[in-house]
């Protein structure tokens, strides 16, 4: 680091501008959420860039590298793909871009639970985008047609977010069973908001409850799913079902017992 980077004005510059690439321990040029100020250097700006960058160094990407299509028509993607090639549009841009490229490259996009961003490199230029839709052949299941949508800093998403669910709930502590029924959300928010997952805590929820849409808040998130929906529940399970059912059974049979030396003690003179 030179020796102007050492001053306060350095260092925030560096904050404000760059983030550590550890893949190849080098400085790359970064905009973030939020400008650090030789007036406001605080403790809680800095965290807040922080939690910036590592939502950024965290979220995985896969790099796609394929050609610019320059055929349109049945005739030049019935020609792709006997090549195995896959067609495919980049949506979100100042334009539609068409491209194809190898089947294995879309693998490790498209066979995963995670959300990742894809980074497609077309004639020079390289294009940040995530998944938008897939066409699979009806028979054999391949992948014949991938849409994709660029990231547009000013311009907002709708993504599919992964749901991550942290913790052990009250009620699988006495004894219920977790049913997790919906395993992501659709969302609508700026490129700079988007992560891996949405953390979902569930301690509290009890036996018989329900967590549902409305009750995920996300910051700067615009959740599309029906509000109603219930995304996790904690249900009985067939063996405290069991024992709940033989409980009050158990009541009954204890009380004529107790009751049975009451109507014999009339009888003694």
């Amino acid at each position: 680091m030179l020796e102007a980077d050492r001053t306060k004005g350095g260092i925030l510059h560096i904050l404000n501008n760059y983030l550590f690439n550890a893949t190849n321990h080098r400085f790359v040029k970064f905009s973030p959420v939020k400008k650090l100020t030789h007036q406001n250097p605080s403790l809680g700006g800095i965290h807040y860039l922080c939690a910036s960058f590592k939502n950024y160094s965290t979220m995985k990407s896969i790099t796609i590298e394929g050609q610019l299509r320059t055929e349109s028509g049945k005739k030049s993607t019935r020609q792709l793909r006997s090549q195995d090639n896959v067609p495919g549009v980049i949506y979100g841009g100042a334009k539609e871009i068409s491209f194809y490229a190898p089947s294995r490259a879309f693998k490790s996009l498209i066979y995963t639970p995670e959300f990742q961003f894809a980074e497609v490199k077309l004639d020079g230029t390289t294009y940040r985008c995530i998944l938008k839709d897939l066409q699979f052949d009806k028979i054999t299941d391949q992948l014949i047609h991938i849409d994709l949508l660029e990231l547009v800093e000013d311009k907002k998403v709708i993504a599919t977010i992964p749901l991550k669910f942290t913790g052990t709930s009250i009620g699988v502590k006495e004894g219920g069973k977790l049913i997790t029924k919906i395993k992501s959300l659709k969302v609508k928010t700026y490129p700079k908001y988007l992560r891996e997952f949405i953390e979902v805590k569930i301690d509290n929820l009890a036996l018989n409850g329900n967590i549902r849409v409305e009750d995920v808040q996300v910051d700067n998130y615009e959740i599309l799913n029906s509000p109603r929906i219930p995304i996790a529940s904690v249900v009985l399970t067939r063996q405290l079902k069991q024992e709940e059912a033989a409980a009050p059974a158990a009541g009954a049979a204890a009380a004529p017992a107790a009751a049975a030396p009451a109507k014999a003690a009339p009888a003694k003179k």
